[in-house]
């Protein structure tokens, strides 16, 4: 019962992680360990989110909806357990642990994007110390690549604001100095007439350096509204959203980092009782990243730091009556290091590509029932806090929860499983005011075992 039911539990863990709070894809099932002799595994899992927004104030002038930003994907997944010893195994896997695909259709984003794409792999070794306590622990290898689309209009639009502003803050510098021009200019005739040519002549010269000022601020006022007006006409985010001179580009090249992974677990089989703690070390990408805006002359190659999260979870799983199973775990990432912010676009904007504010904790429990010897069933629920900050262009949900189900079919050495999930995820807001409501996604897995 034990291995027919968690096996299937854990194939779900695909597809709630698309959303889980942070960028995490698809994630390791160290849960093989476990297994009964050797093992091997296989997994395919697809997901089809729908997240739109709807645009609020100044943003809405281009549309009233984003349009779906989220990208299907499929990721693929295997794992293999093989008893060295009757006391040590060895857990070879690989998978995509972490992934977006973001890109707007319509409105005011238009044109925004951002793909990252990975691949793990992953050797551990556990060792039982006694029946019933065990350790493990080993290496993963995480190699990642990252592209940035920022459509013209998102940069051009701000910068053309920033310019009217500064033209408008020179205008009132040249009033300031042609008021002050004007009273020296009185003030030197008459000292002129009252017969004080010495104070007259300096006030003069006053008057001519205020009218000076006036000239040079009113002549680069005219300029840099020239400038702004010159900007604001590049924005057309249904003709040069990724084709303007102002549309911003970061493409980096892959990199490959290695963490590692340690645990310990309780177990009493004759209850199918296992709990288990795992620590997954969190580490930095160190990209090789190139950056271009053709309107400001950017063209820049430079080290991009990524720091990605520490992650603890525990597992958990219990008999309650014959053939009847309760599992879940806890698990807790520190999203809250991650954040994308090349130099230029920083230096350019004071500002980062995108980040997430919080850490993120995920909680699951669900049950498995064993219906004969070749089917059983489970189904599961998942929560995620939402945390209520402003949130990422590029990841616009905060919280989640989530409904899944699925059976396993075993003949002999071949287990099958086969699970959907219904993911629902929270309302978010972004610094622009665009609201991301009533937005969800379905997730499907499918997996093959066979153990020999």
């Amino acid at each position: 019962m034990t291995t027919k039911l968690t096996l299937a539990a854990g194939l779900m863990l695909s597809t709630t992680a698309a959303y889980a709070g942070g960028i995490d894809r698809n994630l390791t099932n160290y849960g093989t360990l476990f297994e009964k002799g050797n093992y091997a595994e296989l997994s395919y899992s697809s997901v089809m989110p729908d997240v739109s927004g709807a645009y609020a104030g100044t943003t809405a002038a281009f549309g009233a909806s984003t349009g779906n930003m989220s990208l299907d994907f499929n990721t693929l997944s295997g794992a293999l357990k093989y008893d060295l010893t009757p006391r040590l195994a060895l857990g070879l896997y690989f998978n995509q642990p972490f992934g977006a695909d973001a890109e707007y259709p319509d409105g005011a984003y238009r044109g925004l994007a951002a793909e990252w794409d990975s691949n793990g792999q992953t050797i551990m070794m556990k060792y039982a110390v006694t029946p019933n306590i065990s350790v493990y622990g080993g290496v993963r290898s995480i190699e990642s690549q990252a592209n940035i689309l920022i459509p013209n209009q998102l940069i051009a639009q701000p910068i053309a604001e920033a310019q009217a502003d500064g033209a408008q803050q020179l205008g009132a510098g040249a009033a300031r100095a042609n008021a002050a021009f004007e009273a020296a200019r009185d003030a030197a005739v008459e000292a002129f007439t009252g017969g004080d040519a010495v104070r007259g002549a300096a006030l003069q010269a006053q008057a001519q350096a205020f009218g000076a000022q006036a000239i040079d601020l009113r002549d680069r006022a005219l300029a840099l509204e020239a400038q702004a007006r010159a900007t604001a006409a590049t924005i057309s985010p249904a003709t040069n959203a990724t084709t303007g001179p102002f549309t911003y580009r970061a493409n980096t090249d892959k990199d490959r980092q290695e963490s590692y992974v340690i645990g310990a677990a309780y177990e009493r089989p004759e209850i199918a009782l296992r709990v288990a703690l795992t620590y997954e070390e969190g580490y930095t990408h160190e990209f090789d990243a190139s950056e271009t805006i053709t309107a400001t002359g950017l063209d820049l190659d430079s080290t991009l730091e990524i720091e990605m999260p520490d992650v603890i979870t525990l597992d958990f799983q219990t008999g309650i009556a014959p053939g009847t199973l309760v599992f879940g775990s806890i698990r807790h990432a520190t999203w809250s290091d991650w954040q994308v912010a090349p130099d230029g676009y920083v230096a350019l904007t004071g500002e980062r590509v995108t980040g997430i504010d919080s850490d993120v904790t995920t909680y699951r429990i669900g049950m498995g029932r064993q219906f004969n010897d070749q089917f059983s069933g489970f189904a599961r629920i998942t929560y995620e806090d939402p945390n209520g900050d402003v949130a990422s262009r590029l990841a616009p949900t905060d919280g989640s929860r989530a409904f899944g189900f699925g059976g396993t079919y075993t003949r002999d050495a071949v287990k099958i499983t086969g699970g959907i999930e219904y993911i629902q995820f929270g309302e978010a807001t972004d610094g622009s005011g665009t609201v991301f409501a009533d937005n969800d996604a379905i997730g499907l897995g499918l997996s093959v075992g066979y153990r020999f």
